[in-house]
């Protein structure tokens, strides 16, 4: 979140950037991170299904964010502002009854119940409507901590017309520590099931799609540091998820840097592109984790079935 701010930007603001490779994206307020433009920290980020209906939601996290004072200052009066609250959503309609889609209420509760000490991955949030190739998709996260201290983290919304799972093998792209070969009959049932895209009734014309992710470090980082961040989080997209970046897709991935850490040396200094590539390279292998957790996490809705019910002998 962040303070009351000048015209600049927030005092607890984030830096931040975003880069979108899918070819059908459904976002608001992205170009404000465009590293060359006037604001320079967002307040929030909201990830939301309900595809463009579902963007209203921001207008619920502005609400609660503009009645705490938390926003870029736009007049002498201290409740004058105006919170910056970059949104993306999943395109997940066929998972629900039409009409019943997040709305500003959904974002204003967000943020009234989010939680600092509990985790919660699978079929919550913007996870809640999410398929991935065969199986159901949800929320996944993942963090780690480099040698100097630095943390990277994670949060990632799995929803794509490409798969999280090698329908040939049966296990995730990316190797699971305790997960093994499912029998040769889930694998056949597998490739089967994906042969005809689910949704929560039935087999549907057209793909679920779109992967939204944030991935966040301590480090205190330049917009343009950021962004940096963000190209190699699709990176780790493009390991988790084959084929990735589909036109079908809106992949999105958010960079957040909270600068309550350390910090990088000066771009041309020694050691700051080792330093910041380290950092990128960790951001990919958070996000490429998170995806998995986040399938693995999911439960079945409906017709929908999970990576736990599709493939169970994995599991034992």
């Amino acid at each position: 979140m962040g303070d009351r701010v000048d015209g600049r930007a927030g005092a607890r603001g984030r830096q931040a950037a975003v880069d979108v490779r899918g070819g059908a994206p459904g976002t608001r307020e992205t170009d404000v991170l465009e590293p060359s433009h006037l604001v320079q920290q967002a307040h929030a980020v909201l990830l939301t299904g309900g595809s463009a209906y579902g963007l209203a939601a921001a207008d619920g996290v502005m609400r609660w964010l503009g009645e705490r004072g938390h926003g870029v200052g736009v007049g002498t009066d201290p409740a004058h502002v105006v919170p910056v609250v970059p949104a993306a959503a999943i395109f997940d309609l066929p998972m629900g009854d039409w009409g019943h889609r997040p709305d500003a209420e959904f974002g204003y509760l967000a943020c009234e119940n989010a939680s600092t000490t509990e985790t919660r991955q699978g079929n919550v949030g913007a996870g809640t409507g999410a398929v991935v190739g065969a199986v159901k998709g949800g929320v996944g996260t993942a963090s780690t901590e480099l040698a100097d201290g630095t943390r990277v983290g994670a949060l990632v919304a799995v929803n794509a017309a490409g798969s999280a799972v090698d329908l040939d093998t049966g296990l995730p792209w990316i190797p699971v520590p305790g997960l093994r070969p499912p029998d040769p009959a889930e694998v056949e049932r597998g490739r089967r099931v994906a042969g005809s895209r689910p949704g929560r009734h039935g087999p549907i014309g057209r793909p679920l799609n779109t992967t939204l992710g944030v991935v966040a470090t301590d480090l205190r980082l330049s917009k343009a540091e950021c962004r940096r961040l963000t190209i190699a989080a699709q990176d780790g997209l493009a390991r988790a998820v084959r084929p990735a970046h589909a036109l079908v897709d809106g992949d999105t991935m958010f960079a957040l840097a909270t600068g309550t850490g350390g910090e990088l040396p000066r771009p041309g200094e020694p050691d700051w592109s080792r330093r910041l590539d380290e950092v990128c390279a960790a951001a990919a292998d958070v996000v490429a984790r998170a995806i998995v957790r986040g399938v693995l996490a999911a439960e079945p809705v409906d017709e929908v079935m999970s990576y736990t019910t599709l493939y169970p002998s994995a599991w034992e």
